[in-house]
Protein backbone atom coordinates (compact mmCIF):
# COMPACT_ATOMS: atom_id res chain seq x y z
CA UNK A 1 0.00 0.00 0.00
CA UNK A 2 1.53 3.18 -1.11
CA UNK A 3 2.10 5.93 1.47
CA UNK A 4 -0.21 9.28 1.72
CA UNK A 5 1.95 12.48 1.36
CA UNK A 6 0.98 15.91 2.52
CA UNK A 7 3.14 18.96 1.38
CA UNK A 8 4.91 20.19 4.03
CA UNK A 9 6.52 23.19 1.34
CA UNK A 10 5.68 23.63 -1.98
CA UNK A 11 7.99 23.41 -4.52
CA UNK A 12 7.46 27.43 -5.38
CA UNK A 13 8.66 28.14 -1.75
CA UNK A 14 11.91 25.42 -1.68
CA UNK A 15 12.96 27.12 -5.04
CA UNK A 16 12.50 30.45 -3.49
CA UNK A 17 14.52 29.78 -0.28
CA UNK A 18 17.78 28.12 -2.36
CA UNK A 19 17.80 31.22 -4.63
CA UNK A 20 18.15 33.17 -1.17
CA UNK A 21 20.87 30.88 -0.08
CA UNK A 22 22.83 31.18 -3.10
CA UNK A 23 22.93 34.58 -3.44
CA UNK A 24 24.29 35.08 0.24
CA UNK A 25 26.92 32.89 -0.30
CA UNK A 26 27.59 34.00 -4.07
CA UNK A 27 28.41 37.27 -1.99
CA UNK A 28 30.16 36.19 0.58
CA UNK A 29 32.64 33.99 -1.76
CA UNK A 30 33.19 36.46 -4.41
CA UNK A 31 36.60 36.06 -6.19
CA UNK A 32 36.72 32.42 -5.13
CA UNK A 33 36.17 28.73 -6.04
CA UNK A 34 33.55 27.03 -4.00
CA UNK A 35 33.71 23.50 -3.34
CA UNK A 36 30.61 21.59 -2.80
CA UNK A 37 30.44 18.55 -1.28
CA UNK A 38 27.03 16.68 -1.11
CA UNK A 39 26.25 14.08 1.08
CA UNK A 40 24.69 10.95 -1.12
CA UNK A 41 22.11 10.29 -1.79
CA UNK A 42 19.64 12.78 -0.22
CA UNK A 43 21.24 16.38 -1.02
CA UNK A 44 21.94 16.13 -4.96
CA UNK A 45 18.58 17.73 -5.82
CA UNK A 46 19.49 20.69 -3.13
CA UNK A 47 22.94 20.92 -4.35
CA UNK A 48 22.66 20.92 -8.06
CA UNK A 49 19.74 23.54 -7.32
CA UNK A 50 22.16 25.51 -5.33
CA UNK A 51 25.02 25.35 -7.31
CA UNK A 52 23.01 26.66 -10.41
CA UNK A 53 22.40 29.45 -9.05
CA UNK A 54 25.58 30.76 -7.52
CA UNK A 55 27.54 33.41 -9.55
CA UNK A 56 31.39 31.87 -8.40
CA UNK A 57 32.92 29.32 -9.90
CA UNK A 58 31.95 25.95 -7.77
CA UNK A 59 33.35 22.08 -8.62
CA UNK A 60 31.57 19.31 -6.63
CA UNK A 61 32.49 16.17 -5.22
CA UNK A 62 30.48 13.93 -3.33
CA UNK A 63 30.62 11.64 0.10
CA UNK A 64 28.16 8.98 1.09
CA UNK A 65 27.50 8.02 4.67
CA UNK A 66 24.98 6.01 6.05
CA UNK A 67 22.85 5.67 9.37
CA UNK A 68 19.57 4.95 8.35
CA UNK A 69 19.99 1.53 6.36
CA UNK A 70 16.05 1.19 4.98
CA UNK A 71 14.52 2.65 7.88
CA UNK A 72 13.03 5.43 8.87
CA UNK A 73 14.95 5.78 12.24
CA UNK A 74 18.48 6.40 12.28
CA UNK A 75 20.33 2.80 13.29
CA UNK A 76 22.96 5.54 15.85
CA UNK A 77 26.04 4.42 13.61
CA UNK A 78 27.70 6.30 10.76
CA UNK A 79 29.75 4.73 8.31
CA UNK A 80 31.52 6.18 5.46
CA UNK A 81 30.34 4.09 2.53
CA UNK A 82 32.11 6.76 -0.40
CA UNK A 83 34.85 9.11 0.59
CA UNK A 84 36.00 12.28 -1.43
CA UNK A 85 37.35 11.82 -4.67
CA UNK A 86 39.74 14.95 -4.57
CA UNK A 87 41.57 16.60 -1.47
CA UNK A 88 40.45 19.51 0.17
CA UNK A 89 43.41 21.34 2.10
CA UNK A 90 43.41 24.63 1.21
CA UNK A 91 39.85 24.95 -0.56
CA UNK A 92 37.07 26.88 0.52
CA UNK A 93 34.54 24.20 1.30
CA UNK A 94 30.74 23.77 2.02
CA UNK A 95 29.24 20.38 3.06
CA UNK A 96 25.59 20.21 1.48
CA UNK A 97 23.39 18.28 3.15
CA UNK A 98 19.35 17.47 2.86
CA UNK A 99 18.47 17.19 6.60
CA UNK A 100 20.08 17.98 10.12
CA UNK A 101 17.97 15.64 12.47
CA UNK A 102 20.36 13.71 15.17
CA UNK A 103 23.39 15.76 13.98
CA UNK A 104 25.08 12.48 14.35
CA UNK A 105 26.34 12.28 10.46
CA UNK A 106 26.63 15.75 10.23
CA UNK A 107 29.14 15.85 13.40
CA UNK A 108 30.62 12.99 11.81
CA UNK A 109 31.56 14.27 8.57
CA UNK A 110 32.40 18.09 9.79
CA UNK A 111 34.87 16.08 12.07
CA UNK A 112 36.36 14.35 9.73
CA UNK A 113 36.49 16.73 6.83
CA UNK A 114 38.27 19.45 9.54
CA UNK A 115 41.06 17.55 9.92
CA UNK A 116 41.77 18.00 6.32
CA UNK A 117 42.71 21.05 6.30
CA UNK A 118 40.02 23.29 4.40
CA UNK A 119 40.96 27.04 3.96
CA UNK A 120 37.35 27.75 5.04
CA UNK A 121 34.10 25.22 5.70
CA UNK A 122 30.73 25.93 6.09
CA UNK A 123 27.74 23.82 6.20
CA UNK A 124 24.55 24.81 4.55
CA UNK A 125 21.67 22.59 4.72
CA UNK A 126 18.02 22.19 3.81
CA UNK A 127 16.29 21.27 6.40
CA UNK A 128 16.62 21.36 10.23
CA UNK A 129 15.00 19.09 12.63
CA UNK A 130 16.55 20.33 15.93
CA UNK A 131 13.79 18.42 18.12
CA UNK A 132 15.31 15.16 17.15
CA UNK A 133 18.93 16.89 17.62
CA UNK A 134 21.27 14.42 20.29
CA UNK A 135 24.85 15.70 18.57
CA UNK A 136 26.01 19.19 19.90
CA UNK A 137 25.96 20.64 15.83
CA UNK A 138 24.48 23.24 13.91
CA UNK A 139 24.32 24.04 10.50
CA UNK A 140 26.28 27.67 9.34
CA UNK A 141 22.58 27.98 7.35
CA UNK A 142 19.45 26.23 7.06
CA UNK A 143 17.02 26.65 4.62
CA UNK A 144 13.67 25.26 6.57
CA UNK A 145 13.46 24.53 10.26
CA UNK A 146 10.74 21.51 10.66
CA UNK A 147 8.99 19.89 12.59
CA UNK A 148 9.79 16.16 13.87
CA UNK A 149 7.71 14.86 11.36
CA UNK A 150 8.95 12.06 8.65
CA UNK A 151 9.69 14.34 5.15
CA UNK A 152 10.24 12.88 1.19
CA UNK A 153 11.04 15.07 -1.53
CA UNK A 154 13.64 17.07 -2.90
CA UNK A 155 15.91 14.53 -2.31
CA UNK A 156 14.70 12.72 0.64
CA UNK A 157 13.53 9.07 0.63
CA UNK A 158 11.42 6.97 1.98
CA UNK A 159 13.41 3.08 1.57
CA UNK A 160 14.65 4.84 -1.58
CA UNK A 161 11.25 6.14 -2.94
CA UNK A 162 9.75 9.97 -3.02
CA UNK A 163 12.94 11.43 -3.67
CA UNK A 164 11.90 13.02 -6.94
CA UNK A 165 9.14 14.79 -5.63
CA UNK A 166 9.74 18.35 -6.62
CA UNK A 167 8.58 19.73 -2.65
CA UNK A 168 8.78 18.24 0.73
CA UNK A 169 6.31 16.07 1.45
CA UNK A 170 5.53 14.63 5.27
CA UNK A 171 4.50 11.19 5.31
CA UNK A 172 0.96 11.22 6.89
CA UNK A 173 -0.11 8.08 8.96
Amino acid sequence: MAEKIGVLLDEHQVEARIAVIAEQLSQEYEGRTVHMIGVLKGSVFFMCELAKRMTVPVTLDFMSVSSYGNGTQSTGVVKLVKDLDEPIEGRDVILVEDIMDSGRTLSYLVDLLYRRNPASFKVVTLLDKPARRVADIEPDITGFEIPDRFVVGYGLDCAQKYRNLPYIGVIEE
